[in-house]
């Protein structure tokens, strides 16, 4: 069943059949493809979509079962998973329902009591995760509230009471971006807001759940740890080890991101490789240096079995994690490929642990960890299989410099891969790729894998017997390099290069062309090639848009005569404003722009051309609407106003109808405008749709 296709440049690549075994890689892109597309249904879907899969799935069974072949079996196989990966996601959500709060008055504080069962962050007032148990103007509580406050001498696992002004989580800034509420709706998280009143023990009439003695376990753990390590690193060696990165401080962390070593702080595949690969190692060592024992048996499988011990330990200690969780998966799947006989680092393994996660937690699939960590890992299974087949023989007796220098070229090589395999999402997601994160990665991944790691393993393991001093002077030193490092490859100039927001249906171009070009075959890997190419280049010549308005009214764009963005208020939007130059590829603060004001309002033409009028008087309307565009008013224009205007009248009700709202300009008049609600107005986390 081959035929051959001209390449084009000379060469044939030869097309198969569909090979039934490659179905398991297949499977999970299927599974994820239905995931996104629920979240990116323009309203909750009912009951159509998923009765629409199952006639799909009925049609695809109809074809197989008239004609069984490989084509046949691949449709039917691959319907089922889209369709399992749409409802998984859509059940995933619902039964996450937030309760209703009809009677909740968001404009008066409340008493609330629960348990804390997190420090998220610890700059000033402290930012903290409540589990609730009773919570004013309610009978059913959401499960979780996430509020401002000074923690003083609590800690998790602490029962507490406070007043807090409370409000529902808050909409995206901008259509595409990041979404505070759907986080927060898989979280469970039903409120946010900040304390009124100092934090005060509480009688709790419940028992508290068994997860806030592990968090209070943790707290208490990584403040011994820090204590035991230096000022410089001990929250980042604390971070590493128990996953509590409270106590980083902001500059530290800045710098990790700037340099492209951010991804050291996010507990994952990398810890979790290094954990439970080194305790493989040590075990399989101590079991092979016992001749008798080791020609007897295979020293691989205990060694598999305390390496999945040791990777169970660390999930536990390092908080469970979504991030940690799919670490730990991967690494399960792996380490029973080694029980069994099976090849453990295999395209296999990690489909099987994707549709695991999946199944778990469908809605990973939209987040960039998920996509970036998947991503690494499968470009290098790809290209460590492409090396087995093209790899010369080695040849005569391999000297230590030789050793050194293929592990070098290894290390650079895995640097290399999964940069490339993770950068078109760090740029798509986030807006900025750290230019020098190769040379910060092949300087300091070294430190970090066979100094930092070892080192932290053994501490958290010694910590036991509290005997973790010693081991925690050793991966202070390393850190302190690897920290150095950091801060040297983010103070170079044009250490960030900034890209604007891709549209997601472009990543969704790219996913796919990705998929194809490491799990497909022959004309497959070609086509991966050419959707890659299609999305990069749809990517570089999309226009951003040329001004933001926010929800609140504040007007970001590049004014006539100026030659970078301004904002029409600097004391409100400031962080709307961040957001919105983050996402055209600009890291800056803006400057008030130099508009033409009266006492009426102001006035003032873009770059553009477009004429802007932004007022809060009635009086001044009349003249606006004659010359004006667009105008941005504070306050509520009648429908009849508005037809009379020649301009776009933005409204208090108009922007809470849009939400924050980026504009594309053209000779002076909108031509293309993007709501960041239009997307999730009808949706659970919306709040505009049933449970």
């Amino acid at each position: 069943m081959h035929r051959a296709l001209t390449a084009g440049l000379g060469g044939t690549l030869s097309v198969t059949a569909p090979d039934p075994y490659r179905l398991i890689l297949w499977a999970p892109v299927a599974m994820a493809a239905g995931a996104a597309a629920y979240f990116s249904w323009p309203n909750e879907p009912g009951p159509l979509p998923f009765y629409a899969s199952l006639g799909l799935l009925c049609l695809a069974s109809l074809c197989w079962g008239i004609n069984r072949g490989a084509l046949a079996l691949y449709a039917l196989v691959l319907v089922f998973c889209l369709s399992v990966g749409f409802s998984l996601a859509r059940e995933r959500a619902h039964s996450l329902g937030s309760p209703d709060l009809p009677a909740f008055d968001f404009e008066r504080s409340a008493q609330l009591t629960g348990w804390i069962e997190r420090v998220e962050r610890l700059d000033g007032r402290a930012r903290l995760l409540i589990r609730v148990h009773t919570l004013d103007h309610t009978d059913t509580p959401p499960h979780r509230i996430r509020i401002r406050a000074k923690l003083a001498e609590f800690e998790p696992g602490d029962a507490i009471e406070v007043r807090a002004r409370l409000s529902p989580p808050s909409a995206p800034v901008a259509a595409g971006g990041y979404d505070p509420a759907r986080a927060a709706w898989f979280d469970r998280i039903g409120l946010t807001g900040y304390a009124i009143s100092d934090l005060n023990a509480a009688q709790v009439d419940a028992s508290p759940p068994l997860s806030l003695a592990l968090a209070r376990f943790r707290w208490r753990l990584s403040e011994r740890l820090q204590a035991q390590t230096g000022e410089r690193t001990g929250a980042i060696a604390a971070a590493l080890l128990t996953g509590e990165r409270a106590r980083v401080s902001h500059e530290d962390a800045e710098a990790l991101r700037l340099s492209g070593l951010g991804h050291i702080l996010a507990i994952s595949g990398l810890h979790m490789a290094l954990f439970a690969g080194g305790a493989y190692w040590v075990i399989r060592l101590g079991f092979a240096l016992w001749e008798p024992w080791a020609r007897a048996h295979d020293p691989r499988k205990p060694a598999a079995i305390g390496a999945l011990m040791a990777a169970s330990l660390y999930l536990v200690l390092s908080g469970a994690a979504v991030s940690t969780q799919r670490a730990y998966i991967m690494a399960f799947v792996v380490l029973m490929g080694v029980l069994f006989d099976r090849q453990a680092f295999s395209m296999r393994s990690l489909a099987l642990a994707a549709m695991l996660i999946l199944l778990i937690a469908p809605e990973s699939v939209i987040e960039p960890g998920f996509q970036m960590s998947f991503s690494a890992v499968a470009a290098l299974i790809a290209s460590f299989e492409a090396y087995k087949r093209w790899r010369p023989e080695p040849s005569g007796t391999r000297t230590v410099f030789s050793k050194l220098t293929d592990a070098f070229a290894g290390l650079s090589a895995t640097s290399l891969i999964a940069g490339a395999a993770t950068g078109a999402f760090a740029i798509f997601h986030f807006q900025r790729m750290a230019a020098y994160g190769l040379i910060a990665n092949l300087l300091a991944m070294p430190v970090f894998t066979f100094w930092v790691m070892p080192a932290g393993g053994a501490a958290l393991l010694a910590s036991v017997i509290r005997l973790e001093r010693p081991f925690l002077w050793i991966m202070d030193h390393g850190l302190r390099r690897v920290m150095d490092i950091a801060h040297w490859a983010s103070s170079l100039e044009g250490a960030v290069v900034g890209a604007s927001a891709a549209d997601p249906a472009l990543v969704a171009l790219y996913g796919l062309g990705f998929a194809f070009l490491v799990i497909g075959l022959g004309w497959m890997r070609v086509s991966g090639a050419v959707l890659i190419m299609a999305a990069m280049a749809l990517f570089m010549v999309q226009s951003p848009p040329q001004m933001m308005i926010s929800d609140g009214g504040v007007v970001l764009a590049r004014f006539q005569d100026e030659e970078t963005y301004s904002v029409t208020d600097r004391r409100r939007g400031r962080f709307d404003a961040r957001v919105f130059l983050q996402r055209v590829g600009i890291s800056a603060t803006p400057e008030r722009a130099a508009l033409s004001c009266d006492s009426l309002g102001c006035t003032g033409r873009t770059a553009d051309g477009l004429v802007l009028a932004v007022t809060g008087a009635a009086q001044a309307l009349e003249d606006d609407c004659q010359y004006a565009d667009l105008i941005v008013f504070d306050g509520e224009v009648s429908a009849w106003r508005k037809r009379r205007c020649r301009a776009l009248v933005l409204d208090d009700v108009a922007r809470a109808e849009l939400g924050g709202a980026e504009f594309w300009v053209q000779n002076g008049q909108v031509v293309r405008v993007r709501s960041a609600q239009a997307l999730r107005r009808n949706r659970l986390w919306g709040g505009g749709a049933e449970t």
